[in-house]
């Protein structure tokens, strides 16, 4: 270690206490720590504990659990959770361009901020960062690879913005996309990517069941599904939504934060918008998906290995 200032070699002269080595010059009598990289902002927590806290996260522990497991903040956990979030968002914005693509299936998953919709008061109606919050994913049905996600209002205004992201991260090759019968997606689909894709929607028609059927928490029952092209010439046979549905099912598993009749709900948008993009990075470069033996990023020729929490921090 020679010292920036005086360029004398120095002597070491303990440790951080991250567990870094710190060294003192012997001129000047200055000291530094030695030369690292910081994925975590400037926190104090080693990385290999925060590696453990992204660890428990992404496998669907809650905030409270991972404090009593590894002893670390409930605070501390909410800061590493954000921090991590902003790093996978930026990696996926980075990352997940102009990627070629065959098929890809859209849909919403539910999921609410502080309170239900129903249950906002009158003085919270116009405030959109409580209640409903949907988060719109856009699959490769063979890669599985997630290429955009959007959270806000199930609206047009959301859609438009997920169609635009999912226009930047698709090669120009023309390719085909499949929704289910959200009417907004024909809007922002037919005027953003009219240009590459054959667009259909697969449309559930359900039945309501009589009064005394009925459970609170109980689906009706679907008494078929219609195929209705949009635009350009799709192909029937793979008008589908079955692989993206299948993915919600991934993130209700790995997200405690959408586990249904728990308080485990995210209480900040910004909380929800960063465990969406952790969850969404870990899985395209980490977690190998069981039908592929590789990760979708491998599948889809963006990286060469899985990847580990820790090179997803650093990468960004």
């Amino acid at each position: 270690m020679t010292c920036p200032t005086c360029r004398s070699a120095c002597r070491r002269f303990g440790k951080h206490r991250n567990g870094l080595a710190r060294f003192q010059c012997r001129e000047c009598k200055k000291t530094y720590t030695e030369p690292h990289a910081d994925p975590l902002g400037g926190m104090y927590t080693q990385v290999a504990r925060a590696e453990d806290v992204l660890k428990m996260l992404v496998e669907g522990c809650s905030i409270n659990t991972i404090e009593r497991v590894t002893g670390v903040h409930h605070g501390t956990i909410l800061k590493i959770l954000v921090i991590a979030g902003e790093k996978c968002e930026k990696l996926m914005g980075r990352v997940i361009v102009n990627v070629p693509v065959k098929d890809v299936q859209c849909d919403e998953i539910w999921g609410y901020v502080c309170k239900k919709e129903a249950h906002k008061k009158p003085s919270e109606k116009d405030d959109d960062t409580i209640g409903d919050a949907y988060c719109f994913v856009a699959i490769e049905r063979y890669t599985k690879l997630v290429l955009n996600f959007a959270l806000g209002r199930r609206s047009q205004a959301t859609t438009d913005a997920f169609i635009e992201g999912l226009r930047a991260a698709t090669a120009p090759d023309r390719f085909q996309i499949s929704t289910d019968g959200f009417q907004p997606y024909i809007s922002a689909i037919t005027t953003t990517l009219h240009d590459r894709c054959d667009f259909a929607q697969l449309i559930k028609v359900y039945v309501q069941a009589p009064p005394e059927e009925q459970r609170r928490y109980s689906p009706p029952d679907v008494t078929h599904a219609e195929k209705v092209p949009i635009m350009g010439n799709p192909d029937s046979d793979f008008i589908c939504t079955s692989h993206v549905e299948r993915q919600n099912l991934t993130i209700r598993m790995h997200m405690r934060r959408l586990t249904r009749l728990t308080n485990a709900f995210s209480k900040k948008w910004e909380n929800l918008w960063a465990a969406y993009c952790l969850h969404f990075a870990w899985y395209n470069f980490c977690r190998i998906h069981m039908k592929l033996r590789v990760t979708p990023a491998m599948e889809a020729g963006i990286s060469a290995k899985p990847w580990t929490l820790r090179e997803l921090l650093e990468a960004a």
